[in-house]
């Protein structure tokens, strides 16, 4: 799908992310099944301490408007909490203006590229304290 919206490849121009980063005790990687189908997804890792990142957030397109990706982007600040992240940042791309709007209705709030990410428009923070 990232293909399809930035082009092929675009994913390698975007900043590392480690599987080993998504494991405890740092990280997390969260599944949302429905109807005993996995239908989402994403990841929590440490930027440094007191602060986490909400990495690679994916809905099905067919699982999508149904409130989903809020309970899951909940359960990943949750995450992050148990892990004693006070804050959490994430970024997306300029052709998701409806993970911007969530996150934007969640209590993010828009800040400075943090990551150097050149394929993200939008980069949000928010204290979970």
């Amino acid at each position: 799908e990232m293909d399809d919206l930035y082009g092929a490849g675009s994913m390698a121009l975007t900043p590392a992310l480690h599987t080993e980063e998504l494991v405890p005790p740092d990280g997390a990687y969260l599944v949302g099944w429905r109807d005993g189908v996995v239908v989402a997804g994403g990841g929590l890792r440490r930027l440094e301490p007191g602060i986490g990142e909400i990495k690679r957030m994916y809905v099905e397109p067919g699982a999508r408007s149904l409130g989903i990706a809020r309970r899951l982007l909940r359960a990943l600040e949750d995450a992050a909490r148990r892990r004693g992240l006070g804050q959490v940042r994430l970024d997306t791309g300029p052709s998701q203006p409806h993970a911007k709007a969530l996150y934007l209705s969640a209590g993010y709030r828009e800040i400075p590229s943090y990551n150097g990410n050149r394929r993200a428009a939008f980069w949000g923070e928010k204290l979970l304290t």
